[in-house]
């Protein structure tokens, strides 16, 4: 594992633990196999974990906490983050923190982030007196660095880096999100201002640790002199930048945390060559011209007044024109969104009444109503019905 300075001095993995997406048995989060792929990561070298208040429904600290037991605390850094967008009154700052700590079973969260910070929640956090009370808190050693995660303008988050000392900030960063919120331009401002940089979302949501379409894609990762997986090209194209500190992966199955461990063992800055750097690129905008919506899946929009899953039926649309196989897209979006298997609410992109609820929501600013309409013209109709009806034969059949 290589590690990198914070500028405080902490020793950090390259590879931070995202617990935003556990592993899931029968509707509910795989507590077990959860754990166990936790404190695997820890003894293989990993020593950052990243959760956050909404996280599974609020269950991630819970789990994350019981992870941490058994002499698993001291090997780690701990990040967890302040709902901006629940705090009312200065008092729910302090509330929200006590909490966090007694759900994480700790005294302490080493690397605390106000979270989701765009122009307009940073000017409401400030009314609330978030900076007296992050100050308040490092004092009694409730916290011990103070951070931030952004997901708004370019302008907005050079201010945010000038408002307070922070020691860290969290963006998304990856080849496809450059020019994205943050972007590069962020990374290099917040890095010259003496902050530590956290990536998040360096797969986008994961689509491009995805089998990528061999026509549009793969043609030019074949053009490359060392093959890489795709999950190899997006981490790596992140951990090149010297001035990222490390970046965060939700991994949920065994083989992605194998592969990304050992990604983290190699990639270093300056590893990709200009040759490859150029491929990527070339990718990057090869992959823009194939997805029809920038979202990665974080749920903020969650839930939806009337029960459409926003994420997953922008999850499959995107797949139906990056793979180009439609009626894959279709059978996938009918059972999912069916919820047939689960017994519950339909939640079809056809539901959307527009009336709104989402847009302020949404971190990456997406037109949600208007693209949930493009999402039912093109992967619903008649068919949906049989498609269900296969689907329920193919998943509840039973042994005989």
């Amino acid at each position: 594992m290589q590690y990198r300075t914070m500028p405080n001095g902490d020793s950090l993995s390259v590879l931070g633990f995202g617990c935003m997406r556990f592993p899931m048995q029968d509707g509910k989060i795989d507590e077990a196999r959860a754990i166990r792929q936790i404190r695997s990561a820890i003894d293989r070298g990993v020593n950052y974990l990243d959760t956050a208040w909404p996280y599974h429904g609020g269950e991630s600290e819970i789990i994350v906490g019981k992870a941490l037991k058994d002499g698993y605390r001291d090997k780690v850094k701990l990040a967890t983050k302040l709902p901006s967008w629940l705090i009312e009154s200065p008092a729910d700052l302090d509330r929200f923190l006590d909490a966090q700590l007694k759900k994480l079973g700790t005294d302490r969260i080493d690397y605390y982030l106000v979270h989701a910070l765009d122009g307009n929640s940073w000017d409401k956090m400030v009314g609330h007196g978030v900076a007296e009370f992050l100050d308040r808190a490092k004092a009694d050693g409730r916290i011990v660095n103070a951070g931030f995660s952004f997901h708004g303008l370019a302008p907005d988050f050079k201010r945010i880096v000038d408002g307070y000392p922070w020691v860290f900030c969290q963006i998304q960063l990856n080849y496809l999100d450059q020019q994205f919120q943050a972007g590069t331009e962020g990374l290099y401002y917040a890095a010259e201002r003496g902050l530590g940089v956290i990536v998040m979302e360096p797969l986008r949501g994961g689509n491009l640790g995805l089998p990528v379409p061999p026509a549009a894609v793969q043609a030019i990762w074949d053009e490359a002199g060392l093959r890489r997986t795709p999950v190899d090209w997006a981490l790596s194209w992140v951990l090149n930048h010297p001035e990222v500190t490390l970046l965060l992966s939700g991994m949920n199955e065994e083989a992605h945390i194998e592969e990304n461990l050992a990604i983290a063992e190699r990639a270093l800055p300056g590893c990709l060559s200009a040759e490859e750097l150029a491929l990527v690129e070339r990718v990057g905008e090869t992959y823009q011209g194939l997805m029809k919506v920038s979202c990665t899946g974080c749920g903020y929009c969650m839930p939806c007044p009337v029960g459409v899953d926003i994420p997953g039926s922008f999850d499959c649309f995107n797949k139906s024109h990056m793979f180009g196989n439609v009626q894959e897209a279709r059978f996938i979006y009918a059972l999912r969104m069916s919820n047939e298997l689960l017994r519950s609410t339909p939640a079809y992109a056809s539901n959307c009444i527009s009336c709104g609820a989402c847009l302020e929501k949404c971190p990456q600013q997406i037109r949600i109503p208007e693209l949930l309409a493009e999402v039912a013209a093109e992967l619903e109709g008649p068919w949906m019905k049989d498609l269900v009806a296969a689907g329920k034969q193919l998943f509840q059949k039973r042994p005989e």
